[in-house]
């Protein structure tokens, strides 16, 4: 097992790898804050503050499982890792992924919503208490040619649609691809955090985290819009800190370097390099784009990276030398960024409407798709395209239905409670007979057969203490992997604060889950402690670490049945409902 990366060798007194601040020097008022953790030392090697090594495995680690360091084996972990865990997240994700055969919770939307986008380029109106029909008729189900109103933008029903294109209109059609980007996203987590940890071991442990998540786990097999949003945001995260690295990597190697082979800051270097192409950052462009696609907030995404990409642009100028960071940056790096991710995020979101605007037959086309068409404008609004002007108005037709959107819910919840699962979504709830539908023929009364959307609770309530310190860490230690996952969490989380009358629910804050375990694995990194420290303290953090993780794994195994619908005694289930609200 590996822990925190240990500190680079050039320098004893050195931060460990990926640790270091961007900041190379000290206020006046930064020393004050030492007494609460403060810290500002620079490490001499500015190579080693731009590009940082990963931290090598224990050698007993290696000894033990009898590898040697040089092996192809030792350097495939940080991949093969990786893929483990997924395969893990997957097998749970796929198991019996058509259970329960019926249309749960908005699945009524958004799964025929998906098929009649494969059928007809556009959502259209079903007849009132179908979802019996459709599970009956399956891909033989009559598609009509009445558009509906709908209040999403249409990627996310095409990922949908692609699984229903693979396997039909059932259960495990509707459901495929959304699995499949759950199993992708725990994947990602663990390699975007080994790249930003510096080790394989906190990697790979925050993907275990969100694969043993019971909310990102009964939402990995539900066809709803909120697990796509999920991974195309994590997607765009993932590619800015590639992006990060090898920004840093390309600064890194233009700096000279002294006779003991040490890089040392150019202040000339520094404000006139130009970085070159950075083809990962029109990758998050696009992300953002299906993102903002798939829901309207992940726009709010696009604003939030887009600033935290140019922050960390400042960053590395400023490691590298640069007298006037935020100067530099403003000539050389902020057009290049917002071009090759806000237009690109406009244009991806255009294309994924092709079928709307493709679709102008009469009788045969979406909802508004000939507004422009049937209401000229003699004014300035006559100069854009008729489609512009269709889907424009469509647009404002959809923001306000989201702003004025108070219809009570038994399920809606105020955002403030989303970290202490205060109030969690039943999606499915059915009372099998003793000896019927799996409930155990001994069972004294009814079972009770379940899906409800509940992240594991010892997973969520630790990762409250763990976005204490992440702030912690970032405000007193400057350290930009804490403040990456502050911002991230921040923008799935903070706007929703300012809807405190809107019909709201837990499950929209699957958005945020990958950042409250990269943000755990973090705190985890620091129980167990970096590498240097006493064998006492290793003990005793590796100890604590353990059965943390092991208690929330747990807990996941314990509320199992109630994220898979697998019938348990009545008795059982209320065991489960730890409080009133969970009912």
């Amino acid at each position: 097992m590996t822990s925190a990366p240990s500190p680079p060798t050039r320098d004893s007194t050195a931060r460990p790898p990926g640790d270091a601040p961007d900041e190379p020097q000290t206020r006046d008022w930064l020393p004050r804050l030492r007494r609460f953790g403060y810290t500002a030392r620079p490490v001499d090697d500015v190579g080693l503050r731009l590009d940082p090594p990963y931290a090598e495995p224990n050698p007993r680690l290696w000894a033990l499982l009898r590898v040697h360091p040089a092996s192809r084996a030792a350097r495939s972990v940080g991949w093969g890792g990786p893929l483990l865990v997924a395969l893990f997240a997957g097998i749970l994700r796929f198991w019996q992924l058509g259970k329960p055969n019926a249309v749960i919770f908005d699945e009524t939307y958004y799964a025929k919503d998906a098929w009649a986008l494969l059928k007809r380029g556009y959502e259209v109106r079903w007849p009132e208490k179908y979802n019996d029909t459709v599970i009956d008729l399956g891909s033989n189900v009559p598609v009509g040619h009445d558009p509906s109103y709908v209040v999403h933008p249409p990627m996310g029903k095409w990922v949908i649609a692609a699984g229903e294109w693979l396997f039909g209109l059932t259960p495990f059609g509707w459901r495929f691809m959304v699995a499949l980007l759950g199993t992708l996203s725990v994947l990602m987590v663990c390699r975007v955090g080994r790249r930003m940890f510096r080790s394989t071991f906190l990697g790979c442990l925050a993907g275990l985290l969100l694969a043993v998540d019971g909310l990102h786990f009964v939402m990995s097999r539900t066809a709803l819009l909120d697990l796509p949003l999920m991974f195309f945001v994590l997607a765009a995260f993932c590619a800015l800190v590639i992006d990060r690295d090898k920004a840093r990597a390309r600064l890194a190697a233009a700096l000279p370097m002294d006779d003991e082979g040490v890089v040392r800051p150019d202040a000339s270097i520094a404000e006139t390099l130009r970085l070159g192409r950075r083809p990962w950052r029109i990758v998050a462009g696009v992300a953002l784009g299906l993102a903002f696609a798939t829901k309207w907030n992940g726009g709010i995404f696009l604003a939030a990276f887009g600033l935290m990409t140019v922050l960390w642009d400042v960053g590395a100028r400023r490691t590298a030398g640069a007298r006037r960071p935020y100067l530099t940056v403003l000539k050389r790096d902020v057009l290049p960024a917002f071009v090759s991710t806000v237009p690109v995020a406009v244009v991806t979101y255009l294309a994924t409407w092709t079928g709307w605007l493709l679709n102008t037959a009469p009788g045969d086309r979406g909802y508004l798709r000939e507004w422009g068409a049937d209401h000229p404008s003699s004014g300035v609004g006559g100069l854009l395209p008729d489609w512009w002007r269709s889907l424009w108005h469509y647009s404002h037709q959809v923001w306000e239905f989201h702003v004025g959107l108070t219809t009570p819910h038994d399920y809606e919840s105020n955002p403030w409670s989303w970290l202490v699962l205060g109030r969690p979504v039943s999606y499915y709830y059915e009372s099998p007979a003793p000896g019927a539908e799996g409930c155990p023929a001994d069972a004294r009364e009814k079972c009770a057969s379940e899906v409800l959307a509940l992240g594991t609770p010892l997973l969520w309530w630790a990762a409250c203490f763990a976005i204490l310190y992440v702030l912690w860490r970032w405000f007193f230690r400057r350290d930009w992997r804490a403040g990456a996952i502050a911002a991230a969490f921040a923008a799935g989380f903070v706007p929703w604060l300012n809807y405190q009358e809107r019909t709201i629910f837990l499950f929209y804050a699957v958005v945020f889950i990958p950042y409250l375990c990269l943000g755990l694995a973090m705190m985890i990194g620091a129980m167990i402690g970096r590498a240097g420290s006493s064998e006492r303290r290793r003990v005793v953090g590796v100890v604590g670490a353990g059965v943390l993780v092991l208690l929330i794994i747990w807990n996941f195994i314990y509320f199992w049945p109630l994220y898979t619908a697998h019938p348990i005694p009545v008795d059982s289930w209320r065991a489960r409902m730890w409080f009133d609200t969970w009912v």
